[in-house]
């Protein structure tokens, strides 16, 4: 058995018993989606790696408190800090190294906005290259396995150059640099199929290592999560099929009224009252609080007029859930495509890190970080940190909190992924 230094005190790490949890790493864990559906499942976290620091801050304040309801596990020698991945391999590689075969599970979704089909799909946008910083972080660890999410443009190939004629696809990289040490299993997952208020096509990636002492169970992940998800959502009090009313009812404005922001001087918030579905129950999770993050926008008179012809135009012709036509844009001056109302009776389109791309359903104005984090099925208690928007060029190195849930990965889907993995640990 290898003896792991005091350097490497993690009370997790160092209890090599039978009754030790499956351990993992999350790279790249921006806000911590993956971590808390992960741990809820049973696994626990050795510790995050996050560069952001708005991102970091979420991060500290939900997993690294001493009355956390899921607590990260985080060894002496790493910084509770924003952290580089490609700092963390070469400022920290004789110390993690030790601990190669020993991590039961690396998961995390490396930076998307190279990839994603709602930005400008640029080949040479450096954040690309992050897939090949978490293919030298799995090769420097050896987990057992490997979780990977992406968005669907991951598996859309990119011209290499204007002559060569040649592609590159870097879904397809990754299973390649993989299946040499891993039996990999890939999918396209929406994540409305999996009790999420939101459509959400997602990409992931479950590998498994190859060199191990005992056999992998001879079942594809993918199936065994469409089988497990029934009862797995029935069992946890959510609906199998739910929708943007059910998951935001009780968060209406004409019901709750107005309060004082608590954390944003001169800004008013949504008020907190009884639930009235079971997604909402389950939702709350024992909170009865009022929640962070119910901030409102401050739309100015003329704006909220617009928005209220725009949704019962929607309304109207059933023209929901999609852009608004171009001709009804025109008639009111509007330049941005992406503008939607909310469908109440069906999940929600994808959510983006832009607040005004998503109307509500009823109330003419847009949804507050909270409600975002609702259709990404983020419990009522946790708390995200940091500005709640950015613009311009501080877009590309700030992740405010509109941003922090538009790029995680729903809770409740990971969760039920991280029930399955425990299905391929040893008994």
């Amino acid at each position: 058995m290898l003896q792991v230094p005091d350097y490497l005190n993690s009370a997790t790490l160092l209890n090599s018993g039978p009754s030790r949890p499956p351990i993992f790493i999350d790279a790249f864990a921006g806000c911590g989606g993956l971590s808390l559906g992960l741990m809820r499942a049973g696994w626990q976290c050795l510790f995050a790696i996050e560069k952001d620091k708005f991102a970091f801050e979420t991060l500290k304040a939900n997993f690294l408190q001493e009355d956390s309801r899921y607590r990260h596990d985080w060894p002496s020698w790493l910084p509770q800090a924003p952290l580089d991945i490609n700092e963390f391999i070469e400022n920290h590689q004789s110390k993690f190294a030790r601990i190669r075969g020993r991590v039961d599970l690396l998961a995390g979704g490396p930076p998307c906005q190279g990839f994603s089909s709602a930005g400008k799909r640029n080949p040479r946008d450096p954040r690309n290259k992050l897939v090949n910083a978490y293919l030298k972080l799995v090769h420097a660890l050896e987990p057992d396995m490997v979780l990977l999410e992406n968005v669907r443009g991951i598996t859309s190939s990119f011209a290499s150059g204007a002559s060569s004629g040649t592609t590159t696809n870097y879904s397809e990289r990754l299973v390649h640099a993989l299946e040499p040490n891993y039996i990999v299993f890939s999918r396209m997952l929406r994540a409305s199929t999996y009790g999420v208020p939101q459509k959400r096509p997602r990409y992931f990636l479950i590998a498994l290592r190859k060199n191990i002492e005992r056999p992998w169970p001879r079942k594809d992940p993918f199936v065994l999560l469409k089988k497990r998800k029934k009862d797995f959502l029935l069992g946890r009090g959510f609906p199998l099929r739910p929708s943007s009313r059910s998951a935001l009812s009780d968060l209406e404005l004409h019901r709750n009224g107005e309060i004082e922001c608590p954390d944003s001087k001169g800004y008013a918030a949504i008020g907190y009252k009884k639930p009235r579905t079971a997604f909402q129950t389950a939702m709350r999770d024992g909170f009865d609080s009022n929640p962070s993050d119910t901030r409102l926008a401050r739309h100015r008179p003329h704006i909220v007029e617009r928005f209220s012809e725009i949704i019962d135009y929607c309304l109207e012709h059933q023209h929901l859930n999609t852009s608004i036509p171009r001709d009804l844009r025109e008639s009111f001056g509007i330049q941005k495509q992406a503008i939607r109302v909310l469908d109440p009776r069906k999940p929600a389109p994808t959510i983006t890190s832009m607040p005004d791309d998503l109307l509500h359903y009823s109330e003419p104005r847009t949804l507050t970080v909270r409600e975002n984090a609702r259709l990404q099925t983020f419990p009522d208690w946790f708390e995200f940190k940091g500005k709640y928007t950015t613009g311009g060029d501080l877009r590309r190195s700030e992740v405010p909190r509109f941003t922090q849930v538009a790029n995680a990965v729903p809770p409740l889907l990971a969760e039920l992924l991280g029930i399955c993995l425990l299905e391929y640990l040893p008994e």
